[in-house]
């Protein structure tokens, strides 16, 4: 079983902001692969299905981007899970808009919803997809602009992103994430 983690803030106020990228690319692959993402279990919305012979499991963590470790954890609890067969993706400061980059390990970067996970699973070993979102104007407070949503200038940065990470999560079902990160790391 995959099962791929969409980090964000449930809501229709956080729907299109930078920080629910991670929930845009699960809300994609449900689309996709026609997964419904209804089942509310595991402080979450689940969805499940089959893609290329392979069960995956697609979650949106309902207990908003700081507390998103308790979901994982409660997840890999109730279903036996393995943490090396998720991917989590989430928005990243450090990279620029429109630029995905796939790690396995690694510190938070200061991002909540990471620093949450490796507190509840104890390693900082997990696939990652980040998503570029860089970082604010000087002066602008940081909660601000992750809860702020993409310009219409960014739009096709934004599509192009969210295209490119979950052909990145569709391959890494049937491929090592080495090779995934081979792939799509430019």
């Amino acid at each position: 079983m995959k099962w791929i983690v969409g980090l964000g803030n449930p809501g229709p106020a956080y729907q299109g902001t930078r920080h629910n990228v991670g929930f845009m690319v699960v809300d994609e692959l449900a689309k996709r692969w026609g997964i419904s993402v209804t089942q509310n279990k595991c402080k979450a919305l689940i969805g499940e299905g089959n893609v290329a012979g392979t069960k995956v499991v697609l979650i949106k963590p309902m207990t908003f981007m700081n507390l998103s470790g308790e979901t994982v954890r409660s997840f890999m609890d109730y279903f036996k899970a393995d943490l090396e067969d998720a991917i989590i993706v989430y928005d990243d400061m450090d990279t620029e808009t429109g630029r995905i980059r796939l790690r396995y390990q690694g510190s938070s970067g200061g991002q909540n919803g990471i620093k949450s996970i490796i507190q509840h699973t104890g390693t900082q070993s997990f696939n990652r997809i980040r998503m570029g979102i860089s970082r604010p104007k000087p002066g602008m407070s940081i909660s601000d602009y992750v809860l702020s949503n993409f310009p219409k200038s960014e739009g096709e940065l934004l599509r192009t992103m969210l295209e490119e990470s979950c052909d990145a999560a569709e391959f890494a079902l049937t491929n090592p994430f080495e090779r995934t990160m081979a792939k799509f790391n430019r």
